[in-house]
């Protein structure tokens, strides 16, 4: 850890305790002088000896204290509504809190936007544990991101949408089960029931999905993973993860690999869904399946079973599962509407969302839909 994220965790941790205090405490409610010294003081140590600003990605996301202002500046607007435009005693009031916290916040969001720390170096006086300048902190080699600055530097250097900005880390290293798991079974109903997730109910499989036409054709394109820092070639990813039979007769260079977006393959012919980056950025990618959750769906279908299991059925069952949000939205339209589940003009891009996440909703689940509501 650098003295500066040191002295840093110390200042946040000053300023958490200023900014709680209460009136019904013994040490009263918080001075508005004493928040405006330790904001100047983080200020102060923020900026090199150069005058550019030593605040990386880095240093936010290990010190905290970004969150820790922001909380303090909310708190601050509350008493400056309470103050007026001076303070209570005729000293530092709440709005000059708000004002030097509020330009201090612009600044480092400006500085990290520049680039000029975007590797997650310093200025170049001592605290940037012995970086040589140039270097990069190992975003230019292959594997897992050591550190928030050297995973944003990959993901702008790739050239990804940065959905969060810092991103948040991807998942450590991903373990496989070296056991297969049995073949699912499919129920009366559509359901798909695999025995060992029994809570895990998609109706759709992966061959559907991508038979009935999904993600622009453009799914299993060629990609660099900012998770991984390799390259994948569409072609071999498509066939390292999917059989041969669930592709059989379609057009790969336009359905299943193309690097060109089309709305009109899509089963209900219209966009949806974000990009590469705003997946890897939100920490949603894991190493072993660099192309998302439709190649781990793929590959636990065909038994597979590793770490990420549960994490990524949590998900399927907060987007498509019994009160999943997309699921609930697109049934409670169908009701609103009057029309049946099927109805492809309630709602297209929510029905090919559902249809990415391997659902189509049935006759029978809008009917228990119904049900629970009332």
């Amino acid at each position: 850890m650098s003295s500066l994220v040191r002295e840093l965790k110390v200042l946040s941790s000053d300023l958490s305790e200023e900014i709680s205090r209460t009136e019904d405490k013994d040490d009263g409610p918080p001075d508005p002088a004493r928040t405006l010294e330790i904001i100047r003081a983080i200020g102060t140590r923020s900026v090199g000896a150069k005058g550019n600003s030593r605040m990386t990605v880095a240093v936010l996301a290990e010190s905290g204290i970004g969150k820790v202002l922001s909380a303090a500046m909310k708190s601050g607007r509350r008493y400056r509504r309470a103050e007026g435009s001076v303070g209570l005693d005729g000293s530092a009031s709440w709005a000059e809190v708000a004002k030097c916290g509020g330009e201090m916040l612009r600044a480092w969001k400006k500085a990290a936007a520049d680039g000029q720390n975007s590797t997650g170096r310093g200025d170049g006086d001592g605290d940037d544990d012995g970086k040589r300048a140039g270097d990069d902190g190992g975003s230019s080699g292959t594997g897992l991101p050591r550190t928030v600055g050297e995973y944003r530097a990959r993901l702008v250097r790739q050239k990804k949408d940065l959905y969060k900005d810092p991103p948040k880390m991807p998942l450590t290293a991903v373990e496989v089960d070296k056991e297969r798991a049995s073949a699912p079974v499919r129920k009366k109903n559509g359901d798909i029931f695999f025995s060992d997730w029994e809570e895990f109910r998609p109706n759709v499989t992966p061959a559907e999905v991508l038979r009935a036409g999904s993600f622009g054709g453009t799914y299993f394109r060629s990609i660099i993973s900012g998770v991984t820092n390799e390259k994948y070639s569409g072609s071999k990813m498509l066939a390292e993860t999917c059989p041969a039979d669930w592709t059989e007769g379609l057009d790969a260079k336009t359905r299943l690999t193309s690097a060109t977006y089309r709305p009109s393959l899509n089963k209900f012919g219209v966009k949806c869904g974000g990009s590469l980056g705003m997946w890897e950025s939100s920490g949603w990618i894991s190493d072993v399946d660099p192309y998302g959750w439709f190649q781990w769906y793929c590959r636990f279908y065909r038994g597979r079973r590793c770490s990420d299991d549960a994490r990524q059925i949590g998900r399927w069952s907060k987007s498509a599962g019994p009160r999943g949000r997309f699921r609930s939205q697109l049934l409670n339209k169908c009701l609103a509407a009057g029309k049946g589940a099927g109805d492809v003009s309630i709602s297209p891009v929510i029905r090919q969302t559902l249809l990415h996440w391997g659902f189509m909703p049935t006759e029978e689940q809008l009917e228990r839909h119904r049900k629970n509501k009332k």
